[in-house]
C-alpha cells in the first residue's frame, strides 16, 4: 500500500450546492456568491454552484438561475470552475443561460432512492438523460455524473456492485467523461471499497470515476485512502462538512473540503488548493449558516489560528 498514490488529487468542491441544499436556513443570493468567491480563491479546479432543479424539490436552492448569473462576470478562466446540477433538459436550459461549460447528472444505483430522488424508475432515468448528453454535445459543454447509493441505500439496504458498475458503464457510454461514486449515506468501509473499486476497475479506467463520500459514520477518509491506493485521483468534499441528501434520511456529512486537502497535502499528494484560503471560506461558511461546522480540520485550525 502506498507505492503508487497519484502525485496530484483534484478535490471537486460540491458545498454551494450539496452542502447548501440540506439546510433549514435559506441563505441569501449574495451570501453564496461570497461563499463560492472565497472557494474560487482558495484554488478549487470545479466548484459546483447550485442546482437547477425545480424549487419545490429543494427550496434552498432556489435562485440557481440569479448565482450562475452573478458569476458570469468572473474571468473565463474562472467562470471555467463553475458547474450546476441539471435534472433534465429544463435544467439545461438554465445552465446554458448561465454561461456554464460543466453540468452534472446524477441517479442512483438502487431502485427506490432512484424513485424517491428523482420520481422515475432507473430505465426511466436514462431517456430523461438522452437530450442532455446531445445538446452537451453540441454545445461543448461537458457532462459529469454521479451515481447515488453506491454503498448503501437508506431504503433497500445494501447495494449489489453490479448494479453499481451496469449504471456507471451506461452513464459513461452516454457521454459523461467522469462518474462519481456516491456513499449517500455513509456506510461504506475500506474493505468494501476495495471490492467495489476492483470490481469497477475491471472494466473501467480510474480517471473515469471520482468518489463522493459522506461521513457520517467517520470512515470517509479511510476510504477515500483506498481509493488513492486504487489510482482514484478525483474526489468531492464540502465545505465544512456541510450537506447531505434531502431524499436519503440520516444522509448528514459530506467529506470536509478542509479535511481531505489536509489529509492530501500530509501523503505529499498536490491538490493546487490553499489550505488557510479554505479554511478562510469555511468560515465564511460558518457565518453564514451561524453556527459551527463539523469539518475537524476547519476547526481545529480556526482553534490554531486563534491561539
Amino acid at each position: 500500500m502506498f507505492d503508487a498514490l497519484p502525485s496530484r488529487v483534484r478535490v471537486y468542491e460540491v458545498g454551494p450546492r450539496d452542502g447548501l441544499q440540506n439546510e433549514a436556513a435559506v441563505i441569501p443570493t449574495e451570501g453564496k456568491v461570497q461563499l463560492i468567491e472565497a472557494l474560487t480563491v482558495a484554488g478549487f479546479e470545479r466548484i459546483e454552484v447550485t442546482s437547477f432543479v425545480n424549487p419545490r424539490w429543494i427550496p434552498p436552492l432556489a435562485d440557481g438561475d440569479f448565482i450562475a448569473e452573478a458569476l458570469r462576470s468572473a474571468p473565463p478562466e474562472v467562470h471555467r470552475r463553475y458547474t450546476a446540477l441539471v435534472p433534465n433538459e429544463r435544467g439545461l436550459d438554465l445552465a446554458f443561460k448561465g454561461g456554464l461549460e460543466e453540468v452534472a447528472v446524477f441517479m442512483s444505483a438502487s431502485e427506490t432512492h432512484n424513485l424517491r430522488n428523482i420520481n422515475k424508475s432507473r430505465a426511466a432515468t436514462y431517456p430523461e438523460f438522452e437530450p442532455v448528453f446531445a445538446r452537451c454535445v453540441e454545445a461543448g459543454v461537458a457532462v459529469r455524473a454521479y451515481v447515488s447509493c453506491a454503498w448503501g441505500c437508506p431504503y433497500e439496504g445494501d447495494v449489489a456492485p453490479q448494479a453499481v458498475l451496469e449504471v456507471t458503464q451506461r452513464l459513461l457510454a452516454m457521454g459523461a467523461y467522469e462518474v462519481s461514486l456516491g456513499d449517500t449515506i455513509g456506510v461504506g468501509t475500506p474493505l468494501q471499497t476495495r471490492k467495489l473499486l476492483d470490481l469497477l476497475l475491471n472494466h473501467i479506467p480510474a480517471h473515469r470515476l471520482a468518489m463522493h463520500m459522506h461521513d457520517t459514520r467517520g470512515t470517509a477518509l479511510a476510504n477515500v485512502v483506498v481509493g488513492l491506493d486504487r489510482g482514484i485521483a478525483t474526489f468531492d468534499a464540502s465545505v465544512g462538512g456541510l450537506g447531505g441528501c434531502p431524499y436519503a434520511p440520516g444522509a448528514s456529512g459530506n467529506l470536509a473540503s478542509e479535511d481531505l486537502v489536509y489529509l492530501l497535502h500530509g501523503m505529499g499528494i498536490e491538490t493546487g488548493i490553499d489550505l488557510d484560503a479554505l479554511v478562510a471560506a469555511g468560515r465564511v461558511a460558518s457565518e453564514l449558516l451561524h453556527r459551527e461546522l463539523p469539518g475537524r480540520a476547519l476547526k481545529a485550525l480556526t482553534a490554531a489560528c486563534s491561539i
